[in-house]
């Protein structure tokens, strides 16, 4: 007998997880974020509010993914191709639990989503593709998604899972890895202050024996001028301390930092102070996440009063040059953002000679060869993210569209920085 359609429901899914997560298996341990002072952050600013998850949350959680995996299998969407879209199939299956539900007088929609009629147009962008409360095509979608991947990875989130009790972690793993055995990686979200101050390496050698394989920290910056200026809540003494306790402790490290968060003024402070910080901890991983300046948040504030100015792209790629040049440890540098100009990203030292080669091709490019360099990296950006362009950008860059590619030579250079500007403001950080 298969399963009863009315029975499945939606389960709450992390919308805030690294690039290196797309792919996974997520569930919320928590609801957004505790400290969300960060002056450069756009995210939790509507409202949000931090919220622990209790056990029996998650687990049930947990409980309703099984049930979409397996209902899925049962209808063979993701496991033999039929050559067609996958993806089509599974929206196809969860309108029809949709249906069952309504007529069984349940609901299987979740919770209702907050309007964005009246927040700001680039930020409504945004919250169209981050879910608080994903919809069943939304959840049918997300663990398509992994099972096509392979199915090896999890992600807990929101922001910070090490406040959490070793134990729980624990009991949640433990339930993830009976329900999707194929799962070998987990990781979370952390905040070095929680692991230098309210964690001790005991706590962290706990959430590695209880299966956590990795921690994704956000650093942005080795400057504690720069992390006074956007209101991080730690110094960079901290960002190492908590840094190196988690490594102590056996867990993979993987260190967001943020070019152009100095602006102007704190530029070549911001990057040699950052890639010491780099080289003292020793990161598996180094994330590079171009700074952009989200309306409504305490930065553009800064920006409209002249307290903070924008570093421009050409001194950003410097800030990345410094931290390739200066960098003195084994780790791998990765640009996989759509924020990101440059394709820079290899193993340090290893790789250097090449990701610097390619860092000074762009810098010996004239004013104008930047700027065209600039929006045809923009647009491959927008592309891979979405998948196609949406129309105010085709606006912009249409009539530059040829069979052969892209041909800039009747734009003028206001053409080339408007076209810039509309594409930035869509990419996801």
């Amino acid at each position: 007998m298969g399963i009863e359609l009315q029975r499945v429901k939606p389960f709450e899914i992390c919308s805030i997880r690294p690039p290196t997560e797309n792919s996974s298996l997520t569930f919320r341990l928590t609801r957004n974020c505790y400290w969300n002072r960060c002056a450069f952050c756009p995210v939790y600013k509507y409202g949000a509010r931090f919220s622990r998850r209790d056990i029996g949350e998650v687990l049930e959680d947990i409980r309703r993914a099984k049930l979409i995996d397996d209902l899925m299998f049962e209808h063979s969407i993701g496991v033999v191709s039929h050559g067609g879209d996958e993806f089509a199939r599974a929206d196809e299956l969860a309108a029809a639990v949709e249906r069952a539900c309504r007529e069984a007088g349940e609901d299987g929609a979740g919770r209702p989503e907050m309007t964005s009629a009246d927040i700001d147009p680039r930020l409504a962008w945004f919250h169209s593709w981050f879910k608080d409360s994903p919809d069943m095509t939304h959840a049918f979608r997300h663990v398509l998604s992994w099972r096509i991947a392979g199915g090896r990875t999890c992600f807990f989130g929101d922001a910070d899972s090490l406040i959490l009790n070793p134990d729980f972690l624990r009991r949640v793993i433990d339930h993830v890895k009976l329900s999707f055995p194929s799962v070998q990686r987990f990781t979370v979200y952390g905040r070095t202050a929680t692991a230098a101050g309210k964690r001790s390496t005991a706590d962290l050698e706990a959430f590695r024996e209880a299966g956590l394989d990795r921690v994704h920290f956000g650093l942005e910056s080795g400057c504690d001028a720069v992390l006074s200026l956007v209101n991080k809540g730690v110094s960079s003494q901290e960002h190492a301390e908590g840094f190196l306790k988690t490594r102590e402790a056996g867990l993979s490290c993987s260190a967001y930092v943020m070019p152009g968060l100095g602006g102007k003024s704190l530029s070549e402070e911001h990057a040699a102070d950052t890639a010491r910080l780099i080289t003292r901890i020793i990161p598996d991983f180094v994330r590079l996440r171009t700074l952009e300046i989200f309306p409504n948040t305490p930065l553009e504030e800064k920006a409209k009063a002249g307290e903070f100015i924008e570093a421009d792209e050409e001194q950003v790629v410097r800030e990345i040059r410094t931290l390739v040049e200066e960098i003195d440890c084994r780790t791998v540098l990765m640009s996989d953002s759509a924020t990101n100009l440059l394709d820079v990203q290899g193993r340090l030292p290893e790789d250097r000679k090449n990701m610097l080669a390619e860092i000074e091709r762009y810098l010996g490019l004239d004013a104008r060869g930047k700027l065209e360099f600039s929006l045809r990296s923009r647009i491959s950006s927008f592309y891979g993210q979405y998948g196609g362009l949406t129309a105010d950008i085709y606006r912009e860059v249409g009539p530059y569209l040829r069979q052969e590619g892209l041909d800039f030579t009747r734009a003028s250079d206001d053409d080339l920085r408007r076209g810039i500007v509309v594409i930035r403001e869509k990419l996801m950080p």
